[in-house]
């Protein structure tokens, strides 16, 4: 009789191939989208020591970028926070992907679209970020305007300001999107 644990064993190489960004739902989504914060903003960029938790996750929605096992959920590679800080007025904070998947290209950009449309489908007229600045290029390209330079955490950030006209409100952000395969060409 086989075991459950040699029936699908996975090479350490294995990369999923689908993803989908959604708010989080289940408390291991919050649980594991909390350690990869702490992974990316603690451990390896070192900007905070030991927690980045802060009061506006007593707040904030949590989204997430969740791969795809056989079509079912299997771990959070990306993650973000979105809170509306007055009415009309969001904000989206923590923005982070897992080093072994961020070659994949899209998950970033998956988790601000869902981040933007999702706050507009709820009133946003303003959406803001502070952005690490060698994370402003990407901004650009998602239609973001840079509004100032500033410093936070000691490192170069640009408060910056979507165009809600290329987010579409998104309504049902539990469901969320699939994060689109990169073409060959």
């Amino acid at each position: 009789m086989l075991s459950t644990e040699t029936l699908c064993e996975l090479s350490q190489d294995y990369r999923p191939c689908e993803f989908r960004v959604k708010w989080a739902d289940s408390a291991w989504e919050i649980t594991q989208a909390r350690r990869l914060r702490r992974d990316v903003f603690c451990d390896e960029q070192q900007v905070f020591a030991g927690d980045d938790l802060d009061a506006i996750d007593t707040q904030a929605k949590t989204l997430v970028a969740v791969s795809q096992l056989g079509g079912m959920p299997d771990q959070v590679v990306g993650t973000v926070r979105i809170h509306s800080e007055e009415p009309g007025l969001w904000w989206g904070s923590r923005l982070a992907v897992d080093a072994a998947f961020r070659q994949h290209g899209r998950i970033g950009a998956t988790l601000i679209r869902l981040a933007v449309s999702s706050a507009h489908a709820r009133g946003c007229r303003i959406f803001l970020a502070h952005v690490q600045s060698q994370n402003t290029p990407l901004f650009k390209r998602l239609h973001w305007q840079a509004l100032k330079q500033e410093s936070l955490h000691g490192r170069p950030h640009d408060l910056m300001q979507a165009d809600l006209v290329h987010y579409p409100p998104c309504y049902d952000p539990i469901s969320g999107y699939p994060v689109p395969r990169r073409s060959v060409a």
